[in-house]
């Protein structure tokens, strides 16, 4: 990608999402004026899969591109919303950076700064962090066992730290070797981490950073039979933080 991405999407998966997408899409709306990506067009897509509730009428008051399917996969709904950047954007070839989070999550002002940023010192796929936001149904015990766990590996002090986790709700990776890797697959979880795995695979440049972490949701009533949610109820069900 020489010179830097041209354009960016940023794709958002949701599944009767309609009491958090708002502030999840006003977040990257925020995120696309900050002045590190000024001149870069930004298309926010929402790839509402199967859903019965508001969704889509918040997505479309928030002024982002619905794409409407009904395969209650992510991996499916993620690859869905690439191709809708893909052909929306298909003037900006190779030059277009496709990121993605979560209907549950907030990303920070600086979160696509962030991305691009690093894409121009040559980096073909940025892996972040995220950081649990409070919830009802989420005790301080299982907060403190996700932390345990989360932050196990990072170094202590400020030293950069390449951590070994994977989100969907914070991920960028240019449009050239997303498709040379053949795109997110058609999982019901860990599309993420598999689309990654390829990207590996092929000596892709990826840079795993803590330095811009998104606030993702700490409910635990999961909308994945084994996504986020499911493990943190798996934690909430774990002996006490050793």
């Amino acid at each position: 990608m020489s010179g830097g991405p041209a354009a960016c999407a940023v794709i958002v998966p949701a599944h009767d999402e309609a009491a958090s997408l708002a502030a999840a899409v006003h977040s990257v709306r925020a995120a696309a004026r900050h002045p590190g990506v000024a001149g870069t067009p930004v298309l926010v897509v929402v790839v509402a899969d199967a859903c019965t509730d508001g969704t889509v009428a918040v997505a479309e008051d928030a002024g982002a591109l619905v794409v409407r399917v009904a395969y209650r996969n992510v991996g499916r709904a993620r690859a869905s919303g690439a191709e809708a950047a893909l052909r929306r954007l298909a003037a900006y070839g190779e030059g277009l950076w496709l990121a993605t989070t979560d209907a549950d999550s907030v990303v920070p002002p600086r979160w696509l700064a962030h991305q691009l940023r690093h894409a121009r010192q040559g980096w073909e796929c940025v892996v972040g962090t995220v950081r649990l936001a409070p919830h009802p149904l989420l005790s301080p015990a299982t907060a403190a066992r996700h932390d345990a766990h989360y932050f196990a590996e990072r170094p202590p002090g400020r030293g950069a730290w390449h951590h070994p986790h994977v989100h969907g709700a914070n991920l960028g990776v240019a449009a050239g070797p997303y498709l040379a890797a053949g795109g997110f697959p058609p999982l019901a979880h860990s599309e993420d981490s598999a689309l990654v795995a390829a990207l590996e695979r092929s000596g892709r440049q990826i840079l795993r950073t803590d330095g811009c972490p998104v606030l993702t949701s700490g409910r635990v009533d999961s909308r994945a039979p084994q996504g986020f949610g499911a493990f943190l109820t798996s934690l909430a069900n774990a002996g006490p933080v050793t």
